[in-house]
């Protein structure tokens, strides 16, 4: 189910928003920004970059700082902050 906002997001509408919001675009899906962004190491990430999860690209949380990322963890769930490394982490990319 897509949740593309402002009432409710899915991973990659939240992050598509984020970005919107500082005045940069991105892709819309979670496998569009992993296939189209620039990648990052894991050791160099930033607030703002985009942590990708799960082999398949399937979720995204943008990093905010000190190991945590703010993601939805899905549509009709409430935004939370979790630690970064609470799932399988497939890489980080650094949209901008």
């Amino acid at each position: 189910m897509r949740a593309d906002g402002p009432a409710a997001y899915d991973c990659s509408a939240l992050a598509r928003a984020a970005w919107r919001a500082a005045g940069g675009g991105i892709p819309r899906t979670s496998q569009e920004q992993w296939r189209l962004l620039p990648r990052v190491p894991v050791a160099r990430m930033r607030p703002g970059d985009l942590v990708v999860y799960f082999d398949d690209a399937s979720h995204v949380g943008v990093y905010v700082g000190d190991g945590a990322i703010v993601h939805a963890p899905r549509p009709g769930r409430r935004i939370t902050v979790a630690g970064a490394g609470s799932m399988p982490v497939l890489g980080v990319v650094r949209p901008g």
